[in-house]
């Protein structure tokens, strides 16, 4: 395969100038950046154009910033079916294959048709959810298929001498071509694209395999069941139809919008910027692919009238929703958000600078200590929602475990006797009217009279008590009110005499699809609010200027989530125990809330956003483009008479507000550890074959000691050992102990000899984790480094790598003699160094294997003790500014040294990636821990959002501690 035109990179204009000229040879760009500005530049000139949507050319980018032109191609089921579309050898064996199936079906015998399908289909859906997502998992992180591609040449021309298959190259050439016939020479187009190609043609077989032995399963499954009258089945294979048609609309729509790139994953292997308008099917649903794009699995259940279809529809669709999660929604996340480098403190206007320490110290607080956060808007540490937030420590939570606790203990042990059954509906019935009435009468007051703040401020206490005292209010109501429901249904419950009469499975499978529903909605809105708007914040804090809202997550589809099917489990629960009470509770519930929605929070957020509302959202909109006019027209003139009548209703109860409040005296979800990245581990024996010829006196490896991060160190003394233990060592050479700072990058050198193999590795392991010196028995964990650049699979088995292979000559070994060598350096940084404190050496291993043939010698990773003695205290008694000197290297070390996250000074803000990579925090908060004695949490680090603000904490709370503190210090301002 021959590289890019032009050795040296290209810039953005003669990249435009070239590319539509010689559309089929790709352009290598002087950077990626270039590439990127390139070819958006070229896509959006492209798009202006007056041209049939097949005649327009589209422009991507490889990883390394070779531009190309992407050719069309056809869409899968027109490549295979369609007699105008050119065929080749890929779309004869798929046939094939197709036809196969169908043969299978018709020669077996009708009782065995059902077992065998259903084994084929669960093959082929494996393949598709397990096998593609491992491909793309891999191509993904670690570029994989590109470089087994790469590895085995089979896209070199075979005249160079690098393809060891030449009859394979030109089969790939033929095939490919012959699909493409336009903008598309296969010796020229670049390796990420053709790699691609060829794994398309591998979906294809296993997607039309997929959905034909899905098809065949369902028809062995089919028939109409007994004493079922004419009218049921007519209603059975009409709805069946309805969700087909309307899966096939949603997949023609979705490909419509997103085209082959992204149908066959395209982003995993190049990249195609330009404008692409998400309107259509996605506004109905996120993800519809793979949401209501399996409508028609459902459909297809209904007319096949099975049950057995139904629940592997529902395997089928929970698989590939497993694939969206862990395969390609992270993909997405890393490719097209990563988040903006961080503003510089020279960059950042005065005026819109954090509040540094002193102007918090003024501001008044319980205790006089100061608040944690602005007034436009709550500190975001220690939150309530989620079984990882739950703190033992916090009556909330407490509170919340033992109520629970006690409802479902009496709602298990007492008998399901009408007098019980009427306690717990009643206990859900005043549940309900204290979360949907009473909340909503706290909120309202709120909003309109800052009454709850008020309270709390008329004792002298801050806005962010008050804040902290709704939130345990609010948390602790809604979860009485759903666990005081729970409770009442499963005491309305009764298991079925006969689970085969009637339609008790189904109730079962609908009101269990309804209750995920609901979780996933609360997840889902939850995630796009964040803590502040799930606990209505902006009712206690105030906006900040030219905010506005923003229709993200699952607020992009529904304005209200919860008016529609933010309570599907409620009914949900109803058709499971099939109860009239719990129907009328569900009904309870729902008008309770459309109340809420409608008297409480919409005129709240009118008040706040006013113009900025949203009047339709895209659900509606889809809906209503959907509709023949003279209905769209009448559903208008139907949402203009609901406006009036709620308007009337809202003006009745202004009204009444008074006379009504003269009666009364006073008025809580997601779960891995990461796939070790380590080389694959090989069965080894201590005297492996193929180390004969290899002596481990060739090689060595020696940590590099210039660095201002490593140092020489004695043992420490305790004070606890005996008279003879506290007396100095005395060394016989001139060993020391060697140290290394906390996430210090660590460079070494090594010697091999000269016929080494390209794959050896060296890895980074805990001292006392091996019992052996001879061979590795513990994985690496992703913590090594090839020797030898391009030889790995592994994506990051090259970081690290500073000098490969140079040769040395005549170097005297440890045992005298002189000999040539092979040397390199590398260095661990980041992930591939331990992350806590203790003693740790270097083992090089042999041919990506586990045979060690050198050991670096122990050196020990250390955090500093702050010693408080040793520093001048400032004005205030405290000593802050040490702090911040001692805690900006750690700090910076945490952050990988990444100058997109990481700190220059102790005034500049962390860099956004900190908040998507938590592992930042958390080797923050440890180092705190090690070095002050005070344990944060993780939460903490990003609250604060610089040095600066991080030793304000520390100076403070250990002024909290003071008193509890045992050790000796300088005054009860600094204890250790």
């Amino acid at each position: 395969m021959s590289e890019a035109n032009g050795t040296p990179g290209i810039d953005a204009a003669g990249l435009r100038e070239r590319l539509p000229q010689k559309p089929e040879a790709p352009q290598k760009a002087e950077s990626v950046e270039t590439a990127q500005d390139a070819v958006r530049a070229l896509n959006d000139q492209e798009a202006k154009q007056d041209k049939d949507e097949k005649e327009k050319k589209t422009f991507g980018r490889t990883p390394d910033g070779t531009v190309f032109t992407v050719p069309h191609t056809e869409d899968m089921v027109s490549q295979l079916f369609d007699p105008t579309q050119p065929k080749n050898a890929s779309d004869i064996a798929i046939v094939t294959v197709l036809l196969y199936l169908a043969a299978l079906f018709y020669f077996l015998p009708q009782r065995f048709r059902v077992p065998i399908f259903a084994v084929i289909f669960l093959f082929w859906r494996t393949c598709y959810n397990a096998g593609i997502g491992w491909l793309l998992h891999n191509q993904s992180h670690h570029k994989r298929l590109v470089a087994w591609a790469k590895k085995s040449g089979i896209f070199e021309k075979p005249d160079t001498g690098k393809n060891p298959h030449p009859f394979l190259y030109k089969f790939l050439k033929q095939e490919l071509e012959a699909k493409i016939p336009k903008d598309y020479k296969f010796e020229d187009a670049p390796i990420e694209y053709n790699t691609w190609l060829v794994f398309r043609r591998v979906v294809d077989l296993i997607l039309m395999s997929d959905f034909t032995s899905y098809c065949l399963f369902a028809i062995a499954c089919g028939g109409r069941p007994a004493n079922e009258n004419t009218l049921m089945t007519i209603a059975r294979w009409v709805g069946g139809l309805l969700l087909v048609a309307f899966n096939l609309w949603v997949k023609l729509d979705a490909h419509r919008v997103v085209k082959d790139f992204a149908w066959y994953w395209g982003d995993f292997f190049y990249l195609i910027d330009q404008d692409l308008t998400f309107d259509g099917v996605f506004e109905l649903a996120p993800h519809p692919m793979y949401s209501v794009g399996y409508a028609g699995y459902y459909g297809i259940s209904m007319m096949a009238a099975s049950y057995k279809v139904l629940f592997i529809s529902i395997i089928a669709h929970a698989a590939q929703m497993t694939f969206l999660a862990w395969v390609e929604s992270p993909h997405i996340e890393r490719t097209y958000n990563a988040p903006p480098p961080p503003k510089r403190v020279n960059e950042v206007p005065e005026q819109a600078r954090r509040p540094q320490s002193k102007s918090r110290q003024n501001s008044g607080h319980v205790d006089g200590y100061t608040p944690l956060a602005p007034k436009s808007q709550p500190s975001p540490v220690h939150n309530l929602i989620g079984v990882q937030n739950i703190d033992l420590h916090r009556i909330t939570d407490v509170s919340v475990i033992l109520l629970q606790m006690l409802m479902y203990t009496v709602a298990i042990l007492t008998p399901s006797t009408w007098a019980w059954q009427t306690f717990f509906v009643l206990s859900a019935t005043v549940w309900r009217l204290w979360y949907s009435i009473g909340i909503g009468y706290i909120l309202d007051r709120q909003s309109n009279k800052k009454k709850w703040t008020r309270h709390f401020v008329k004792y002298g206490e801050s806005t962010e008590e008050a804040w902290r005292q709704w939130k345990g209010i609010y948390h602790l109501s809604m979860a009485m009110c759903y666990t005081s429901f729970i409770c009442a249904a499963w005491k309305m419950y009764g298991l079925p005499d006969d689970w085969t009469v009637g339609m008790a499975i189904l109730r079962h499978v609908l009101g269990f699809a309804l209750i995920a529903l609901q979780i996933w909605t609360i997840a889902s809105i939850y995630e796009t609010l964040g803590e502040f708007g799930w606990f209505f914040g902006d009712f206690f804090f105030d906006k900040a200027p030219g905010q506005k809202l923003n229709y993200s997550g699952i607020y992009r589809f529904l304005n209200n989530p919860e008016r529609t099917i933010g309570l599907a489990g409620v009914w949900g629960a109803a058709i499971i125990t099939w109860s009239k009470t719990i129907f009328l509770l569900a009904l309870l519930s729902h008008s309770l809330t459309l109340c809420f929605i409608q008297f409480v929070e919409r005129p709240h957020m009118q008040k706040l956003y006013r113009m900025n509302l949203r009047e339709q959202s895209g659900v509606s909109k889809s809906l209503q483009r959907s509709l023949p006019s003279p209905i769209q027209k009448w559903t208008g003139s139907v949402d203009k008479v609901l406006d009036e009548s709620l308007d009337i209703v809202e003006d009745f109860m202004d009204a009444a507000r008074p006379r009504l409040a003269a009666g009364f005296n006073h008025f809580v979800a997601d779960s891995k550890l990461l796939f070790k990245q380590f080389p694959a581990r090989l069965s080894i024996t201590r005297l492996s074959p193929d180390l004969a010829g290899y002596d481990p006196q060739d090689y060595s490896i020696e940590i590099d000691t210039s660095s201002e991060n490593v140092s020489y160190s004695d043992a420490a003394y305790s004070g606890r050992e005996g008279e003879d233990g506290q007396m100095p060592q005395k060394h016989q050479d001139s060993f020391r102990r060697l140290a290394v700072n906390y996430g210090a990058p660590i460079k070494i050198k090594w010697t091999a000899p000269l016929n080494h193999s390209k794959k050896d590795w060296i890895g980074l392991f805990m001292v006392g984790d091996n019992a052996s010196r001879e061979v590795t028995k513990v994985s690496s964990q992703g913590r090594w480094v090839a020797t030898n650049p391009s030889i790995w699979d592994y994506a990051h088995a090259d970081d690290g790598i500073l000098i490969a292979d140079q040769k040395v000559s005549h170097t005297e070994r440890t045992d005298g003699k002189m000999q040539d060598f092979m040397s390199g350096e590398m260095e661990f940084a980041g992930d591939k160094l331990w992350w806590t404190q203790g003693i740790f050496e270097f083992r090089y291993h042999h041919d990506g294997k586990y045979c060690v043939m050198a050991i670096s010698l122990p050196f020990e990773i250390r955090i500093n003790r702050f010693d408080e003695d040793d520093v001048e205290l400032d004005a205030n008694g405290i000593v802050q500014s040490a702090v911040e000197q001692a805690l900006l290297p750690v700090v910076q070390n945490c952050f990988d040294r990444d100058p997109d996250v990481a700190p220059r000074t102790a005034d500049e803000q962390f860099g956004p990636t900190l908040e998507r990579e938590g592992k930042f925090a958390k080797r923050v908060v440890y180092a705190v821990q090690q070095m002050f004695g005070i344990e944060f949490a993780p939460e903490v680090v990003q609250a604060d959002g610089n040095v600066k603000h991080l030793a304000w904490r520390i100076c403070n709370a250990k002024k909290v501690l003071a008193p509890y503190s045992m050790s000796r210090s300088r005054g009860a301002t600094t204890p250790t």
